[in-house]
Parts: C-alpha cells; sequence; structure tokens
C-alpha cells in the first residue's frame, strides 16, 4: 500500500486499508510515495500540482494504516522503501533519483519508534499524578525503539511532558511489551 499519493487523503488512506483488509492478506508492506527523477509525478511536483508528504506527516500516516492493519491481524513487514543506489538521500547521494518525498533510510524504524513514544505516553497519562521520572523496563531487543532515532522519544518526553526515562534491560520481558515504574512524581 502507498501512502502520500497525488489528491490522496489520511481517511483515503484509512479507506484503502479496509479495502485491502477485505482481501484478507497475510502481509502488507506500507510505502510512502517519493518523488523519482523522469516520472509524470517529478513533472507535477515541479509545476506545484503534487506536493508530497513531510516526513513527519509520511510517519504518523504509515502509523495509522499500521495500527489498523495490525487490528486486523495483518502482519506489517516492510514500512519505507529499501535503501539502493538510486533511492536514497537526495542529499547524500548525487546519484540519488529521489527528487523529493519522505525518504529516510530508516523510515520504518520511525514509525515502530512513533509507536512505542504512543504506547509509553498512553501508559503515563492513566497515572493519576505528574510524573518526573520513570523507569521502563524493557527486552533488550526494543530498548532502541523505546529510545527513538538519535533519542528522539527520550529528548520528546523530557520536551514536552518534562519526564525523565530510565531504560532497564530485562531478557524476561516480552519482545513488544513493557513494564513501567514511577520512580517520582512532582509531588515528592
Amino acid at each position: 500500500m502507498m501512502i502520500g499519493l497525488p489528491e490522496s487523503t489520511r481517511i483515503d488512506e484509512i479507506n484503502t486499508a479496509k479495502d485491502l483488509a477485505k482481501l484478507k492478506p497475510k502481509i502488507v508492506r506500507i510505502y510512502p510515495v517519493l518523488v523519482v527523477k523522469n516520472t509524470e509525478l517529478e513533472k507535477e511536483y515541479e509545476k506545484g500540482e503534487y506536493v508530497p508528504l513531510t516526513l513527519n506527516q509520511a510517519v504518523e500516516r504509515c502509523k495509522e494504516v499500521f495500527y489498523y492493519f495490525t487490528s486486523k491481524k495483518i502482519n506489517v513487514i516492510r514500512m519505507g522503501l529499501q535503501s539502493s543506489d538510486v533511492i536514497s538521500d537526495p542529499m547524500k547521494n548525487s546519484k540519488s533519483d529521489v527528487v523529493a518525498g519522505p525518504y529516510h533510510e530508516a523510515f520504518g524504524q520511525l514509525v515502530e519508534d512513533s509507536i512505542w513514544y504512543d504506547s509509553i505516553l498512553e501508559k503515563i497519562k492513566k497515572y493519576n499524578v505528574k510524573v518526573r521520572e520513570i523507569e521502563i523496563e524493557i527486552n533488550p531487543v526494543n530498548v532502541s525503539n523505546v529510545v527513538g532515532h538519535k533519542k528522539e522519544n527520550i529528548d520528546k518526553l523530557k520536551e514536552l511532558y518534562d519526564v525523565d526515562v530510565k531504560i532497564k534491560e530485562n531478557k524476561y520481558i516480552r519482545p513488544g511489551k513493557f513494564e513501567m515504574k514511577i520512580l517520582q512524581t512532582y509531588d515528592n
């Protein structure tokens, strides 16, 4: 499934996901649209007729579709295009055919990190106190998702909610799950 097609809206993409789910696929892949050299889309982009999604918009839309597919027990096996000589960051590779769009070499990781962030924030909000410091106990395979790309999740929690996060690895916690403990609140 592609997100960010010309004239496609967030609602269109959810409806497309619903239509695809009716086909009962076992797996899906989700790709954000990139503007590639020597295509009709490049011509539309150059004329201002097509505006690609920003990276943040693509992550959010991909995440919504991911949530929908997983709620229907459909396995999402890839999010984002795999890097190659021609599909790469045009700012870092002059041979890249990518002209514009939400390209990121770790796009799938960004989406997964954002999903983890949502889960952590949801759990924090369930506490009836202003949390100052938490400890997240997690399987070692999920540490990078909790921390986020370039520590983005940890930094956002600190910046937006003034919450410090300590990570504790525990190989006995199932991958994909976590436990959270309040270490300090603003009341004490």
